[in-house]
């Protein structure tokens, strides 16, 4: 199955009323340092703190009957978990959500919270896919994979869709990338709607596996990457995501931890926003370089803000130390 534009199109009609229209925000001080002018789609105030509800509601939404009553099953670190369980909660599904036991303890609370039933495994011995097939098989539970499906993905273009019909023309847009789900359905959105723009995807230097697969043509993978951008860990893309990213992607760029420290203690500092690490990967290219955009008009999307609230002053305390404050 592929994705079109008109796919994003009715999940955003879907969506309207269930799905927060996040902000747009800009800051003079970060166009100063980067010579271009930048609007931050803001997914970080999206319903569980992220874009990922926007595929999950898009996807349960679309399920028969039969298959609601049955429920399903979803397996992730954090923000799919609880996209998820909040998606199943406000459609009346049963939310099985399969995830590693060491998973940060904010996002195992919020995930129960919304209703969802958890299963832990362990990651150094075990394959979350596995587990989540054994259950969907002995249960009759329909899976909902993370990134790797085309309701899932065309959900989550839908913030790159709100985005560019706001800002009007841009010539680029950043987007996060782990599985791809955000970045190919943002792509995707921007050919239909603006053609002229670059649309490059960003990840972490220590989980590259995208990067490597678009400069390549094949399909690469890294195995659980050492990077503070927990939600980027993916080990390579999809079957659905690659090709589409393949398609409509303009480029792909890679930056370290220091770089998303940095962004993330500049953003808190002068914009006084929350972002996790792995919501800061687009702007991060931009702060540290790796795209240079003087005189542009730049989108940047924030694709959340679940930070463990306890890991959050020894990420501000060695972002101060990167950024030489």
């Amino acid at each position: 199955m592929s994705v079109t534009f008109q796919a994003i199109e009715t999940a955003a009609a879907r969506l309207a009323g269930q799905a927060r229209r996040t902000p747009v925000l800009s800051s003079r001080t970060i166009d100063a340092r980067t010579g271009a002018r930048v609007f931050f789609k803001c997914e970080n105030f999206q319903r569980m703190g992220a874009f990922k509800f926007r595929g999950a509601y898009n996807a349960l939404a679309q399920l028969p009957d039969a298959a609601r009553r049955r429920g399903v099953v979803a397996y992730s670190s954090g923000n799919h978990a609880q996209a998820v369980a909040l998606a199943g909660s406000l459609l009346g599904i049963p939310a099985t959500i399969v995830m590693p036991a060491d998973a940060p303890e904010v996002k195992l609370d919020a995930t129960r919270g919304y209703g969802a039933r958890i299963v832990t495994y362990d990651r150094a011995t075990q394959k979350r896919e596995d587990i989540a097939a054994e259950l969907a098989s002995r249960d009759g539970l329909t899976t909902i994979p993370p990134f790797d499906h085309p309701d899932v993905i065309a959900g989550q273009g839908t913030a790159a869709l709100e985005l560019l019909r706001e800002t009007g023309p841009l010539d680029y847009l950043l987007v996060p990338c782990g599985g791809g789900g955000l970045l190919s359905g943002s792509a995707i959105a921007a050919a239909g709607c603006a053609p002229g723009i670059r649309v490059i995807g960003v990840e972490p230097a220590a989980g590259d596996d995208v990067t490597r697969s678009f400069r390549s043509g094949s399909l690469q993978s890294v195995d659980n990457p050492d990077t503070i951008a927990d939600g980027a860990r993916t080990q390579s893309a999809g079957k659905h995501t690659f090709p589409l990213i393949l398609a409509h992607v303009h480029d792909m760029l890679t930056v370290n931890d220091d770089d998303l420290l940095r962004a993330m203690f500049l953003l808190m500092e002068r914009m006084k926003i929350v972002v996790e690490p792995t919501g800061v990967l687009g702007i991060a290219a931009l702060l540290s370089g790796k795209l240079d955009a003087p005189g542009k008009r730049v989108g940047v999307i924030l694709s959340g803000g679940n930070v463990d609230l306890f890991a959050l002053a020894p990420y501000l305390r060695r972002g101060r130390a990167a950024y030489g404050a």
